[in-house]
């Protein structure tokens, strides 16, 4: 399948990749190291994709040991009385022991073509367990970014509800006092209420974070030790996403998708292999004892041995039929393998357009905190010379408050960003 000469919405082409960097080179948050350790060491997932490894690595040694002759030990005991004898004791006992030995002679390749489509299926668990690794990685690290970006949130409403709460009591003062109105003071606990209702909401979102994050762990509910912060850390470092022929290298669901094609081309081989002749040899190595032995007044040493020419001639249409079901699980395997690529280039795509628009966006949200900040500083001023009315200052604060969160947001979003971008390029499953 050809690949694109570049990434789209990339200027210039690197063969330097972000995905090259280790996980610990990307995410240098020290809480989030150890959670993505801890993930790496206990997540389920990730025990599970080791076990269906080892699976596909056992059934790769059963195919195996097909190309192999079959040696088992044989032994069989016979009693025999024959109905006209009136001799309780004539009873001839009859012994057989020895080896037997059955090996199908792989003439045209029907065995090895199964043992070579089960390795390639137990390559394809490899990079399965791979995938679930790389997204192990960024799953820690995406929901930990969004848990920061939850905690600056909770500190932004828990500084504005302080500040409400004191503009509460003053204006309360005042209305005792008779210099200030009902309505400013409505306004100003109407907008208190609405400020100590996000924090309930926040921290439920916390909780859920935290809990995401422990079973990713792979442990009960619990909460995430770490420091409290009031901006959010700075985003990992863009490196150039590299070259997209390069990404089917690295994308375990692509390699994995390779592999899979490659065991259904090998059916086909053993699909085909089904219409020649099946050779086999049997033999029997042992020795003879009882009423036998006496009978043949030989020595009890016994052996035989029996090629076998198995020709199928008429099977109703079962061979062609079987042929015909390897060769479509072939060309689904070709769609799927392409459908894989496509969609590794697509997430790539989405991922760098995603974080270049956030970044424009970041950088307008950051200008109008900045003009809203001073807008309700300038409107603090007029209230306090008797130029305007506490309604300024309030709306000020709104719109101040309603900012600074939608900031917090798109900075989260575009940390998670680059979370999803160093995925969708295959990284983090360095040793």
């Amino acid at each position: 399948m050809a690949a694109p000469p570049s990434f789209r919405f990339v200027q210039s082409q690197q063969a330097a990749s972000f995905a090259d960097l280790p996980w610990w080179q990307v995410f240098e948050d020290p809480v989030l190291q150890a959670l993505i350790r801890e993930a790496i060491a206990n997540n389920l997932d990730l025990r599970a994709a080791a076990a269906r490894v080892e699976r596909f690595r056992a059934e790769a040694r059963i195919a195996k040991s097909f190309l192999y002759p079959q040696v088992n030990g044989a032994t069989g005991v016979t009693f025999q009385q024959n109905s006209g004898s009136e001799d309780a004791d004539d009873v001839q006992r009859n012994a057989v022991y020895g080896f037997q030995l059955s090996w199908e002679i792989d003439l045209f390749g029907r065995i090895r073509r199964e043992h070579e489509a089960a390795v390639a299926r137990m390559l394809a668990s490899e990079q399965g367990r791979r995938g679930v690794l790389v997204t192990l990685v960024a799953d820690v690290a995406s929901t930990y970014f969004l848990l920061r970006q939850l905690d600056v949130e909770l500190d932004i409403s828990r500084r504005t509800l302080a500040v409400a709460n004191d503009t509460v009591t003053f204006f309360q003062n005042r209305v005792t006092g008779g210099v200030s109105n009902q309505l400013e003071l409505d306004r100003v606990a109407a907008f208190r209420a609405t400020t100590a209702a996000t924090i309930p909401d926040i921290e439920r979102q916390i909780g859920i974070a935290e809990d995401s994050i422990s079973l990713l762990l792979g442990h009960p509910p619990a909460p995430v030790t770490r420091e409290p912060i009031s901006t959010l850390p700075p985003p990992p470092p863009l490196v150039p996403p590299g070259l997209p022929a390069s990404l089917l290298e690295r994308r375990p669901d692509v390699v994995g998708a390779e592999q899979l094609l490659v065991a259904a081309n090998a059916n086909i081989g053993a699909a085909k292999a089904l219409f020649f002749p099946a050779i086999s040899l049997t033999g029997f190595g042992g020795a003879i004892s009882g009423s036998l032995f006496t009978l043949l007044g030989a020595p009890g040493a016994v052996w035989q041995a029996a090629p076998t020419l198995l020709q199928p001639v008429f099977t109703g249409g079962r061979l062609r039929g079987n042929l015909e079901a390897a060769r479509a699980s072939y060309d689904e395997a070709v769609a799927q393998y392409q459908k894989a690529a496509l969609n590794a280039y697509t997430e790539v795509a989405n991922a760098l357009v995603t974080i270049q628009k956030l970044a424009e966006v970041s950088t307008q949200q950051q200008m109008g905190v900045a003009s809203l900040q001073d807008a309700s500083d300038l409107s603090r001023v007029r209230y306090n010379n008797g130029l305007a009315s506490y309604l300024e200052i309030l709306t000020a604060d709104q719109d101040l408050f309603a900012q600074q969160r939608l900031l917090v947001q798109t900075g989260g979003t575009e940390l998670r960003a680059r979370a999803e971008l160093y995925r969708s390029l295959g990284g983090g499953w360095q040793p």
